[in-house]
C-alpha cells in the first residue's frame, strides 16, 4: 500500500531585504523625523518655539535624505544586499517611476501606487520601504519634481509600500480574497498618502488669506478642523481619484502582477544558501 502523499507546503514570503537591528533603528529614526516633519503643526502647542521657525521646515530635506541613505546603508551592511535584490529594486523602481507620469496626475490617476502595493505585498516591509523611497526619488528626477516636498514624498511612499508588506502573510490568503484585501488597503493608503502630503504644505499658507490655513496661535482642535477643511477643499477629489485608480488596477491586473512577482522571486532564490565544496576524493592529489 503506497503511503499517502505529503501535503503541499507553500513557501514562505521571501525576505529580500531583512530588517536587522541597525536597519530597524535607522527606520525608526527616519520615521520619527518624518512624523515630526509632517505633524509639527498639530503636535506643537500654540506657545511652542517651533512655530517661530516654521519657515525653516524645508531644511528637513537634508536630514531626511541622510537618514534614508542610512536605512539603505544599514540594510546593505547587515544583510549584504545581493546583486539579485539590487537588480529587482532597480527594475521595480524604474517601472514605478515610468508609470507615475502616465496619468500626469490628472484627476489623481497615478498608476504607480498599485505597483507599490503589490511589490510590498510580495517582497516584504523592508524591501517595500526602500522601494517606495527610491521609486519616488527616481520619479522626481524623471519628471523634474525635485524640491523641498521630495523627502516628504519619499518617506510617505516608503510608509505606503512598507504597510503592504505588513499585511497578513500570503500563505494565509490567496486568490480573490487577497486582491480584495490589497484593493481595500490601496484605497485607504492612497487617501492617507494625500492627507499626509497636505501637511507638508498646509502650514505655509498665509493665515490672513484663508480661513482654512494653519494658525500658529490656535489650539489643536481648531487647527485640526482647519486642516480637514483644507483637505476637503483642495485635494479630496484628487485623492479619491488616486484611491479609485489603485483599486481598479489592483482588481484588474493584480492577479497577473502578483504571479509575475512571485515567479521572479522564486527564480531569483534570494534566500538560497551558498555552499562551497572542496574537490571530490578522486580529484585530490595522491588518491587513486
Amino acid at each position: 500500500m503506497d503511503p499517502a502523499p505529503a501535503p503541499a507546503v507553500r513557501a514562505p514570503r521571501p525576505h529580500v531585504v531583512r530588517l536587522g537591528p541597525r536597519s530597524v533603528v535607522a527606520l525608526v529614526l527616519v520615521s520619527a523625523v518624518g512624523v515630526a516633519g509632517f505633524g509639527w503643526p498639530l503636535l506643537a502647542g500654540p506657545a511652542a518655539q517651533v512655530n517661530a521657525h516654521a519657515q525653516d521646515a524645508p531644511w528637513l530635506f537634508a536630514a531626511v535624505l541622510v537618514l534614508l541613505v542610512a536605512v539603505v546603508a544599514a540594510t546593505v551592511s547587515e544583510t549584504g544586499l545581493g546583486a539579485k535584490a539590487v537588480a529587482m529594486l532597480g527594475v521595480l523602481a524604474a517601472t514605478g517611476a515610468a508609470l507615475r507620469p502616465l496619468g500626469a496626475g490628472t484627476a489623481g490617476i497615478e498608476p504607480m501606487f498599485f505597483l507599490m502595493v503589490l511589490s510590498g505585498r510580495v517582497l516584504g516591509p523592508g524591501f517595500g520601504f526602500v522601494l517606495g523611497s527610491v521609486t519616488m526619488f527616481a520619479s522626481a528626477l524623471l519628471t523634474g519634481g525635485v524640491g523641498p516636498w521630495m523627502p516628504f514624498q519619499m518617506v510617505a511612499m516608503g510608509w505606503f509600500t512598507m504597510g503592504a508588506g505588513l499585511l497578513p502573510a500570503p500563505d494565509r490568503m490567496r486568490g480573490r480574497g487577497e486582491l480584495l484585501m490589497l484593493a481595500a488597503y490601496g484605497f485607504l493608503a492612497a487617501l492617507a498618502y494625500g492627507t499626509i502630503m497636505n501637511l507638508s504644505g498646509w502650514p505655509f499658507m498665509d493665515t490672513l488669506a484663508s480661513g482654512i490655513a494653519f494658525d500658529p496661535g490656535a489650539s489643536l482642535p481648531h487647527n485640526l478642523a482647519r486642516f480637514l477643511a483644507y483637505c476637503a477643499a483642495t485635494s479630496l477629489g484628487w485623492d479619491l481619484g488616486r484611491a479609485l485608480c489603485t483599486v481598479v488596477l489592483t482588481l484588474v491586473l493584480g492577479g497577473a502582477v502578483l504571479k509575475a512577482l512571485r515567479r521572479a522571486t522564486r527564480r531569483a532564490a534570494f534566500e538560497a544558501p551558498v555552499a562551497f565544496r572542496g574537490p571530490a576524493d578522486g580529484d585530490r592529489p595522491g588518491t587513486a
